[in-house]
């Protein structure tokens, strides 16, 4: 692939690989492709979310839903709003936990949407760990703030709190979690790692995996000789931690992602991890670490499974456009546009066939919600989630 850089992003991706083969090195010269991802990722000053690439948005490497139109927070927060109002109905304080919140518009969105229908929130947490992204997010909110006159106590928190009462929320941040990518051969599922060869990083089959780290798919199905794919125990202890930390509330995340069945899929025989570089696809994990996010698709059904394993009440499982539809996405739209003003709507329009169709973001990106130990409210109450549930494919 045909992509320029400057001297200064080779030396930085340069510095990054030689870290990197240190850390090989100190593993006795194989290094699980997890650690990788994460040196990738996060790897303090030189890691892709560490560095202060330019991320999001149409000069950056991706963009996400709240990038393309705020009406897709918007419709989130009706279905999020029954929830705070019973908390307080009962007198407590209204709380929202975002993780990952990119630029702050999803956020801005939300709380703008709150203050349009006079609901008073409390608190907005967020826990970003890419400090140029958080630096964006203070000085958006910030500037929301001082527009709405609005009181909400904004704040930032370095680590996942002990416990939390309330509205979580996460937006594509379980495809950034650092997966294992394992190959089957002989009859068994190996690591795939990184080596050193010839003075560069490569890939490596490596030892046999742990059993106990496979999803039960994987042990009750056959598959062809070679056939490589990735399993994630870092998302599910995550999920896990979250659903233990939240002691009354409701849990939402969107992302892209399958259930085990479409997800080990005969003919995804590659996988799905994919290197991204300013809006290029790219299939080598490998290519320009710290330059390129990486990431994997959810495999939905481990994440359930561990979700009502520790303690979950109720779980929703759909795609993105059926959820933004009945969350009331295209009343919003109606409401605050004149359809007849073309030049307006238009751009309007196209951004909601982004996030709503099958071939775009409609299907791929699933919604994933729980809640626990909120006994006046059922999921099949919130607006967006009392459609169908898709949980049997999980």
């Amino acid at each position: 692939m045909d992509i320029t850089l400057t001297d200064t992003e080779k030396a930085h991706s340069a510095g990054l690989s030689a870290e990197i083969a240190v850390e090989v090195a100190s593993h006795g010269g194989f290094l699980p492709f997890s650690r990788y991802m994460e040196m990738a990722l996060y790897q303090a000053g030189s890691g892709y979310y560490s560095a202060g690439a330019h991320k999001l948005g149409s000069g950056g490497d991706f963009t996400t839903a709240p990038e393309i139109s705020p009406f897709f927070g918007m419709a989130l927060t009706n279905a999020i709003l029954p929830v705070l109002e019973a908390y307080r109905f009962q007198g407590k304080p209204t709380r929202i936990l975002e993780f990952g919140a990119g630029t702050g518009k999803l956020a801005a969105s939300i709380i703008g949407r709150l203050r349009e229908l006079d609901f008073p929130l409390d608190h907005y947490g967020i826990l970003e760990i890419a400090p140029d992204l958080a630096q964006r997010q203070r000085s958006l909110l910030q500037e929301t703030k001082n527009d709405l006159q609005c009181s909400t106590a904004i704040d930032w928190l370095s680590a996942m709190p002990s416990q939390f009462e309330g509205v979580i929320i996460a937006n594509e941040v379980l495809d950034a979690i650092p997966c294992e990518r394992i190959v089957y051969l002989n009859g068994a599922w190996h690591q795939q790692g990184i080596v050193i060869k010839n003075g560069a990083l490569a890939l490596e089959i490596g030892p046999v995996v742990d059993r106990q780290l496979l999803p039960d798919y994987l042990l009750t199905h056959s598959f062809a000789e070679g056939y490589t794919t990735e399993i994630n125990p870092q998302s599910v202890a995550w999920i896990t931690a979250v659903t233990q930390v939240l002691t009354s509330g409701l849990f939402i995340t969107l992302d892209y992602g399958f259930p085990a069945s479409e997800f080990f899929h005969p003919q995804r025989e590659q996988g799905t991890l994919m290197a991204h570089h300013r809006h290029h696809a790219i299939t080598d994990p490998l290519y320009l670490p710290g330059l390129c996010d990486l990431t994997s698709h959810v495999e939905w059904s481990s994440i359930s499974s561990a979700a009502l394993a520790a303690g979950a009440d109720e779980i929703y499982f759909n795609n993105q456009g059926n959820f933004l539809l009945e969350a009331g996405i295209g009343d919003l739209v109606l409401e605050k546009m004149d359809p007849a003003n073309a030049t307006a709507f238009l751009p309007v329009s196209n951004a909601l066939q982004k996030l709503l169709s099958e071939a775009e973001m409609g299907e791929l990106f699933k919604v994933f919600a729980f809640k626990k130990n909120l006994p006046v409210l059922s999921l099949d109450m919130l607006p967006g989630l009392g459609g169908r549930n898709r949980l049997h494919s999980l």
